[in-house]
């Protein structure tokens, strides 16, 4: 999982340009397919979708491992409960 000092995640999804709460709930149906301990690379549109998404996951036990602005995106990085 991690190469060179950086994460390969085990799963991506790409939610720009979806709306929340729906792009919360996709990923967390995402990361309910994945074993625990698994990476899930999240792609966010900045304002309220970066803001909520981590916050959330955090709320249901998982771990933010990264987030990286992607100028305009931003690349989140969550490791399952």
């Amino acid at each position: 999982m991690v190469e060179d000092g950086n994460i390969n995640p085990d799963e991506q999804i790409d939610l720009r340009g979806v709306l929340c709460p729906i792009n919360f709930v996709k990923t967390k149906l995402k990361l309910e397919m994945m074993d625990s301990g698994q990476v899930l690379e999240v792609i966010l549109d900045d304002g309220e979708p970066i803001r909520s998404v981590p916050r959330s996951l955090k709320e249901e036990g998982h771990k933010i491992i990264k987030v990286e602005n992607l100028r305009g995106a931003y690349r989140l990085l969550v490791k399952k409960a």
